[in-house]
């Protein structure tokens, strides 16, 4: 009889598992079918993953699923599963509540669910889970109290509730779980005094209660607990003398924490027998006096932090327990700032740990040389000695610290030059000079810092200009800091590179010209302050379309003309400063021109009506120009697709501008200005060229008149540059050389890069040459004439010919165009990288592909094919071949005359072959752009490394 019922009973009792079992799966996953591929009916659920059986009752016995992407929850039916010993459900972002059914589980011995997003209270049905004896939630959203009958489960060796929201005290009771080896509370808000009873748990090896709002003294009872390991009780705002007792009370202790408390009294110099200890962490708090000279003894210590104290008297021998820290070999971190540390820090520094990773001494009383030492902690990440009385200047062994991601050295006596060595300091993330006497220029090998985000070198006396190619390396550049220096020159256009710059602080200083149209890419700019300069010209539209801005100070400068418009568009500004300058013309009343107290536009008596708090004359009406276009004038030299390119100026607009003025008796006139405005109207960067308006008018004769106004490019175009002769060398720059060259042809692939993959529709150009390529103040070029550009539909990221638009006429210009084109093939970007690359091949040898010298199978790209690499010197523009120390105005990046021939010769190859790989015949077989800009860079590295 007994066995026939066990033959009944087994079965429905797995049954009734492996119906609570898919129940909790629904829940867990969220209802996800491709969640847990394993629990399905084709095998038996003690198979299932994550899921251990009982070997004789053939019952769920454990539960383990970890870090999954669930988002589920806890199903009810989890109480089925009686037989359950092990519930470990971690960091599978489960939410809701722990459902009160937990208490069926009567075997339950461990409960892990931390990392999770669990909310509600610890409900109290788990008061029947005697079993129990591990409990961990923490980094949950667990709230309410903590629940005193916790006390009652005897069995309770861990009890892990950190990082949760629970509130009101620590109960009492919990000291009767004599059995408790570890007990985490900290990161809730619970309050009150720490009890007294927790003396009683002697087997307690863990003590967490840091980051609360506990208050009183350490109860004397607490200091029974010999058998303590890991101590912690930072961010409280407990108070009384503590180290005393430390040393002999916890024999056993490996990590203390105490830190941010009120805690007072001197350093033990007992805390030597502390063998064991790795951790020693005291920072915020009122201890004071010496530091014991014997923490050699602690040879596992690896974290002491005594910061933010009143530790040292400004004395000489303040610092001498550092030499005890020679023998603790394993130390990784050694804070000491804030406290009133005096003295010389002599070469000793240099005797400490190799392994050390953090050294901060800010914010002391440190006098005398950084020492040479220094040099010798080679895996250093974090230097920390601002705010100190440090004088010299940096020592050149600084340069072998080459895992340094953080150096602070502000505020403190240093001079001299900053040294070239920085520049081997790559792993640079934020470097602070400020607030020193540091002159000279910035060296241009911090531009090897590519992974600079925070630049401080403020209020110091640095001259010359700001380095061309050394910030605009540093894409990921977040703030720049160069106020109060004697930086001149202008501003870099390639800080347009900084996509992510917020911050850019250039005030005070001798800097002059106008504002880069370069930075109308830095679309993250919350702040851009350039107040006592000498900057000129009109303040530049494109400011309004860096819409993050909050704090714009243009003030006391040389900024003529109107105010534009444009600003209104900031609706983040709450600052803007344009006083002491040459503004005039009419001051908008919307947008932040309509708040008083975030204007300031004093000592511009030019300016007229604005919001009638400002108390300005009314504006003047201005008469009719009815010949305004005897203004402009022709510019020779420049053609363009449909009409003609003129040099004008506009009123109130103290910079030149280039008007496109079009041919609307060409076929396709009227359709190239409409296509030009719409393209350039949608898109902005730095390497296109940046429309200012559009007009679309009659002119006096009554006949239609259509231009387009862009911003002068002084610097002619490409065309110009490469084919100038010796007649012209008053107004190009013959010495163009191979850098100016790669600079130009990665501006360009940039352009193409963002209109071929950033836009929503990508653009195809389809006309690009030398003419089309027009070069700035600083020879930053930008690509422009739009009038034949197509759309192509869909995402950018697509290719193919199924997102090329159809082309009924040839598109481009005769030398330039694919030869898909010319059988009727489709517009595509494959097309526009054809004509990329006989721009780069007429760039590298001065020849154009319509040159009486091509003809009867020779072209452009074959003529360059034949002479790589062998006799590349013989086609290539003999401009190139100027040694590239003098073409790159004095700098030494070659110093052999060999080393320096081989190296021009390499690049050259390796530009030509760019231009070869990028004209394929067949258009799937080109260059990509993104493979381009790569090369490019390669090779720009090469000649400057």
């Amino acid at each position: 009889m007994a066995s026939q019922t066990l033959a009944v009973h087994v079965p429905l009792s797995s049954d009734t598992d492996k119906i609570a079992l898919l129940a909790l799966k629904d829940k867990l996953t969220n209802g996800d079918p491709h969640a847990l591929p394993s629990w399905n009916h084709s095998l038996h659920f003690c198979q299932w993953e994550g899921i251990t059986c009982s070997r004789r009752h053939k019952r769920v016995s454990a539960l383990q699923l970890q870090s999954q992407d669930w988002s589920g929850t806890l199903a009810s039916s989890l109480g089925n599963l009686t037989f359950l010993r092990v519930i470990n459900l971690t960091s599978i972002k489960l939410h809701g509540e722990i459902p009160r059914e937990v208490g069926h589980l009567k075997r339950l011995q461990i409960l892990d669910l931390m990392h999770n997003n669990l909310h509600g209270q610890i409900p109290m049905e788990m008061t029947n889970c005697s079993s129990l004896e591990v409990i961990i939630l923490h980094q949950n959203n667990i709230t309410g109290k903590v629940p005193s009958w916790f006390g009652s489960m005897m069995q309770l060796t861990r009890l892990m509730l950190g990082v949760n929201g629970l509130v009101g005290s620590i109960p009492a009771s919990l000291g009767n779980v004599s059995s408790l080896e570890k007990l985490s509370l900290a990161d809730n808000h619970l309050e009150g005094t720490i009890p007294p009873a927790l003396g009683r748990m002697l087997s307690l090896k863990l003590l967490y209660l840091g980051v609360n709002n506990l208050s009183g003294q350490v109860p004397p009872s607490l200091y029974n607990l010999s058998n303590i390991q890991d101590l912690s009780l930072t961010e409280n705002q407990l108070v009384g003398a503590l180290l005393l007792n430390i040393p002999t009370s916890f024999p056993n202790l490996e990590v203390f924490q105490c830190g941010i408390n009120r805690f007072t009294g001197t350093f033990p110099s007992s805390i030597s027998n502390l063998s064991e200890l790795e951790t020693f962490d005291i920072a915020g708090n009122d201890f004071h006096g010496p530091i014991s000279p014997t923490l050699g003894s602690l040879p596992k210590l690896k974290y002491f932090d005594v910061s933010f104290n009143r530790f040292g008297s400004g004395s000489a021998h303040d610092l001498d327990f550092l030499s005890s820290l020679e023998n603790c070999t394993q130390l990784q971190q050694l804070i000491i700032q804030q406290n009133y540390f005096g003295g010389v820090l002599t070469d000793l520094i240099g005797n400490l740990s190799t392994n050390l990773v953090w050294l901060t001494m800010g914010s002391n009383q440190i006098s005398g040389r950084i020492p040479e030492g220094i040099g010798k902690l080679i895996n250093l990440e974090a230097l920390g000695m601002e705010r100190n009385s440090f004088e010299g200047t940096i020592p050149y062994s600084i340069g072998k610290l080459t895992n340094l991601v953080e150096m602070a050295l502000e505020e403190n006596k240093l001079f001299g030059n900053i040294p070239l060595v920085i520049g081997n300091l790559t792993m640079l993330s934020e470097l602070d000079l400020s607030l020193n006497k540091f002159e000279g220029c910035i060296p241009f090998t911090l531009g090897n810092c590519t992974k600079m985000e925070r630049f401080y070198a403020h209020d110091n006396n640095l001259s010359g200009n700001i380095p061309i190619q050394t910030f605009g390396y540093q894409q990921g550049l977040i703030e720049l800091y160069l106020y109060s220096n004697s930086f001149t020159g202008s501003i870099p256009s390639d800080l347009g590179n900084l996509n992510h710059l917020s911050i850019l602080h250039l005030q005070e200083n001798k800097l002059i010209g106008e504002i880069p149209i370069g930075l109308s890419a830095c679309s993250a700019l919350t702040e851009l302050l350039l107040e006592r300069n000498s900057f000129n010209g009109s303040i530049p539209s494109f400011l309004g379309s860096l819409l993050s801005l909050e704090i714009l100070d243009l003030s006391n400068n040389n900024f003529s003309s109107t105010i534009p418009h444009e600003l209104v568009n900031l609706t983040f500004l709450n600052t803007l400063n344009l006083s002491f300058n040459n503004l005039s013309g009419e001051v908008p009343v919307i947008g932040v021109f309509k708040n008083i107290t975030a204007i300031s536009l004093t000592g511009n008596k030019h300016l007229c009506s604005g919001i009638p708090q400002l108390h300005l004359s009314p504006c003047p009406a201005l008469p009719l120009q009815k010949k305004s276009r005897r203004s402009i004038r022709r510019r020779a030299n420049l053609f363009c697709s449909f009409g003609s390119v003129y040099r004008g100026t506009l009123v109130h607009f103290e910079r030149p501008v280039a008007v496109k003025v079009l041919n609307l008796q060409t076929r396709g006139g009227s359709k190239s200005f409409m296509v030009e405005c719409k393209a350039l109207g949608r898109i902005k960067h730095r390497n296109l060229l940046s429309i200012m308006t559009c007009c679309s008018s009659v002119d006096f004769k009554g006949d239609d008149f259509k231009a387009i106004v862009f911003e002068f490019m002084s610097n002619k175009s490409l065309e110009i540059l490469l084919h100038s002769t010796i007649e012209d060398s008053e107004s190009t720059n013959l010495s163009f050389s191979l850098v100016q060259r790669i600079n130009i042809a990665l501006d360009i692939a940039f352009a193409l890069d963002y209109l071929h993959n950033d836009l929503e529709e990508a653009v195809v150009h389809c006309d690009i040459k030398p003419s089309n390529v027009l070069l700035d103040d600083d020879m930053v070029a930008h690509l422009g004439d739009f009038g034949l550009a197509r759309l192509i539909h869909g995402t950018a990221s697509h290719s193919g010919s199924n997102q090329a638009c159809s082309s009924s006429a040839i598109k481009g210009t005769i030398g330039y165009i694919p030869p898909e084109y010319g059988g009727g093939g489709t517009v595509s970007r494959e097309g526009d990288m054809y004509s990329y690359r006989i721009l780069l091949l007429e760039m590298l040898t001065a020849k154009r592909p319509t040159d009486t010298m091509f003809g009867e199978g020779l072209n452009l790209r074959s003529f360059c094919n034949m002479a790589t690499p062998e006799r590349i010197i013989e086609i290539v523009d003999s401009r190139l071949l100027i040694p590239i120390d003098e073409q790159d105005q004095g700098r030494r990046v070659i110093t052999r005359q060999q080393n320096m021939e081989d190296t021009i010769r390499e690049c050259l190859v390796l530009f030509a072959r760019i231009g070869i790989a990028c004209s394929e015949e067949s258009p799937s077989q080109r260059m990509g752009i993104k493979d381009a800009i790569m090369e490019l860079h390669a090779i720009k590295h090469k000649l400057l490394s």
